[in-house]
This record gives C-alpha cells, sequence and structure tokens, in this order.
C-alpha cells in the first residue's frame, strides 16, 4: 500500500492517523523486545486460543488487506480493548499481552473466535454484540503488530 493511495483516500488528516497507527505498532514491536510487564505477563496463558475449534482456526479475515480497516480497527481497539490490554497491546495486571508470540502467531480466525466468545471466566468478555466487520477490524490492526515485529526475533528470555 502506497503513502498516495492513503492520501488519495482519507486525506491529510487519514495520513495522519495512519503514520500514528504504524508509529504505534512498531512501538508495540519495542516494547514486545523490552517488555517491562514480562512478570505481570507470565501469570497468563493462552490456552484459549488452542482451544479454537478447526472449522474457526480456518476463517479468512475478508478485511485483511484494508487500510480502512487497520485504521478503524485502532480506533475500536483503543475504545473497546485498551483499558484492559493497554495502550500497546502490552497487557498489565488484567489482561495478558497482545504482542505475545502466541498472539502473533494465531490465525485471523483463532483471533476472532476468542474475541467474539470472550474468555469470561477470566474476566474478557464476548464481543459476539459488536458488528461482525468491527471485530474483523480489530484482528486486522492486531496483525498490524506481526507485520511490524523484528524479523527472525526467537521466543527466548
Amino acid at each position: 500500500m502506497s503513502v498516495t493511495i492513503v492520501q488519495s483516500r482519507f486525506g491529510l488528516y487519514g495520513l495522519i492517523l495512519f503514520a500514528c497507527l504504524l508509529g504505534f505498532c512498531a512501538r508495540g514491536a519495542s516494547a514486545q523486545e523490552n517488555n517491562s510487564h514480562a512478570p505481570d505477563n507470565q501469570k497468563w496463558n493462552y490456552d484459549e486460543i488452542k482451544k479454537t475449534p478447526e472449522k474457526a482456526r480456518g476463517r479468512q479475515n475478508p478485511l485483511e488487506n484494508d487500510p480502512d480497516a487497520m485504521l478503524a480497527g485502532g480506533k475500536l481497539f483503543q475504545r473497546d480493548c485498551a483499558e484492559c490490554h493497554g495502550l500497546k497491546a502490552e497487557g498489565g495486571k488484567r489482561a495478558p499481552s497482545l504482542l505475545s508470540e502466541e498472539v502473533q502467531q494465531a490465525t485471523p480466525g483463532s483471533l476472532f473466535w476468542v474475541l467474539t466468545n470472550g474468555v469470561v471466566w477470566h474476566g474478557m468478555p464476548d464481543w459476539s454484540k459488536l458488528p461482525e466487520p468491527q471485530r474483523w477490524q480489530i484482528v486486522t490492526f492486531l496483525k498490524l503488530f506481526k507485520a511490524s515485529a523484528t524479523p527472525g526475533r526467537s521466543g527466548g528470555g
């Protein structure tokens, strides 16, 4: 996606917002490497991702390469997710990091399934009342962190 496409579709405001979101993702990837929240996040397990039914796991994100979805997903994340998962998705005492390898390696369908069904017994509400396109927008936004991560980074301590 070129800057020209973004600028023509969104104007100057959209270009600035897009640049901010990309910067947000870059900071998130950096925060993953320098994870100062590691002790808090070590208590979280990501078993719900592993429990995703096969049919759901295989679902493809229909908005995967849509720049509108990336921007909208960032806004939705800030509105609905950042309170628990942190402004940079780094996690904290109320919810796990979304920068973890488990989340970033998950299929879009798995993330959509967890978002739709929640992990209620661990405090994450189900977001099934959020319209399906908005849930896919959040998944699109979360996958930006993977695209921004440092290539070749291993999951060691």
